[in-house]
């Protein structure tokens, strides 16, 4: 069972409201507190057996205040009263001894507000199985994919998890907002062996907000098998330039440093390579690139940000031409622009910026048909390593896929380097297909991408 709330959602509001005032009345001239509270289990077998399992709750609250242009934050899971005078007070010390900072402060009253509606963000089924039943859930995922074939012989486990979170954010200028959310998922990572004696793994796996959505574990085990199958026999190809078709797992990876670049905090210190470029094509006509924090039931969705602003919907590129950072109030403040809601927040420290749902548009043919066009290129199905540098927009990733011959994916390709331009790929989009799935709060379909450079043997 999921662990109970602390009070009634009212009780904690009234708590959240509280440590504001408090706040307020000890010398703050604005404030603001935000509660969290979260419960999860989490359960990883391997080989049929459990090798951990895990449930836990937690409840803490954060404290963050300003003393004209100074600011500071605390947070604390003490919720007794002395704890709560012990944060109030440590903030207000804080604040006193840091430094000014004119581009500080909460937004303006009348920017608060939420998301009316219910966005579908929270189910309490994902705790409605027994803990047997989730163990089973693991097992069940493991064993479908370990079942697929004769050539597995191992595994790295099958996992179960779930979580359930609550969020009241309040402050001084009148805002209260409160916000539920729920998780659920389940994976595999088999390891299958060829004729030579040679090992592979891949994985597959399922998420989703309530449990009635999640794949089966069947499913999620066969494609797993799949995926590890196709790896079996890989090489390694001459080094050269070619077209790469990204499956949408890597154009998410992909998309993701696209969403560093348009990140206030970079655009602001000038460590971005689109820097100074609002306005101007960057990108092919083909490329549309969306942040979308109200779409129903998506795991990017919220009624408001980490600072209590609505979410929207913002076209980040539109038809290749940049048309909005993502902000926050203080990096919007440093750039002279308006925030676009995209403050996260944790407990403690300064709000950061992070995406809602961030998804490439996809287009209008399938991914076979992508594929069909190239005549010799790689079909790239993972990359490892952080290799990217957001100032100039390098990047270099090892990784493995299937190469493409004539159209066809011929044998697959492992121990190569792929290299490029973020700059250069955003004008060397080819083709985008029509797969996209939100299986994240970054999502993209699957594309193509020329010109870039493959080293191997």
């Amino acid at each position: 069972m999921a662990t109970q709330l602390m009070g009634a959602p009212s009780d904690i509001e009234s708590l959240a409201t509280d440590v504001v005032a408090r706040a307020l009345r000890a010398g703050a001239s604005d404030a603001e507190s935000v509660y969290r509270e979260s419960d999860e289990f989490s359960v990883q077998v391997r080989m049929g057996q459990v090798e951990q399992l895990t449930e836990a709750g937690s409840r803490a609250i954060g404290l963050r205040v300003y003393c004209g242009h100074r600011s500071a934050s605390t947070s604390t899971s003490d919720l007794s009263p002395e704890g709560i005078e012990h944060l109030v007070n440590g903030a207000i010390a804080l604040a006193r001894v840091t430094s000014e900072d004119p581009y500080l402060g909460l937004p303006a009253a009348a920017e608060f507000g939420k998301l009316a509606g219910d966005l579908g963000l929270f189910y309490d089924d994902v705790y409605s199985l027994p803990p047997e039943e989730r163990i089973a859930m693991a097992r069940r995922t493991e064993e479908a994919a370990l079942a697929a074939d004769t050539r597995f012989i191992n595994s790295d486990g099958g996992s179960f998890n779930a979580s359930t979170g609550f969020r009241v954010l309040a402050n001084s200028r009148g805002f209260t907002g409160v916000s539920r959310r729920s998780y659920c998922g389940i994976s595999t990572s088999p390891i299958a062996q060829d004729t030579n004696g040679q090992m592979q793994r891949d994985y597959w796996y399922s998420s989703a907000l309530s449990l009635k959505n999640l794949e089966s574990p069947e499913s999620v085990g066969a494609e797993a098998a799949r995926r590890t199958l196709r790896r079996l026999g890989a090489r390694r190809v001459p080094t050269q330039k070619a077209t790469v078709v990204f499956a949408p797992e890597v154009a998410r990876s992909f998309l993701g440093d696209i969403m560093s670049a348009v990140n206030g905090d970079g655009i602001y210190r000038g460590a971005s390579f689109l820097a100074g470029k609002l306005g101007e094509q960057v990108a092919g006509e083909n490329i549309t690139i969306v942040d979308d924090g109200t779409l129903p039931g998506r795991f990017g969705s919220s009624y408001f940000d980490g600072e209590g602003l609505p979410t929207r919907r913002t076209v980040v590129l539109e038809r290749g031409v940049l048309q909005s950072y993502l902000l926050n109030s203080y990096t919007a403040r440093k750039l002279n622009l308006q925030s676009t809601a995209n403050a996260s927040r944790g407990l403690a420290g300064a709000p950061g910026i992070g995406g809602h749902n961030f998804y490439l548009e996809p287009g209008a043919v399938t991914p076979q048909q992508l594929i069909a066009d190239v005549k010799s290129g790689l079909y790239l199905t993972s990359i490892m390593g952080f290799g990217v540098n957001l100032v100039t927009g390098d990047i270099s990733h090892g990784a493995s896929g299937i190469w493409i011959e004539n159209g066809e994916l011929a044998f697959p390709v492992e121990e190569i380097t792929i290299a490029g331009n973020l700059k250069d790929m955003l004008r060397n989009v080819s083709g985008i297909a029509n797969d996209l799935l939100f299986r994240s709060a970054t999502s993209a379909p699957t594309l193509r991408v020329e010109g870039m450079t493959i080293a191997g043997a």
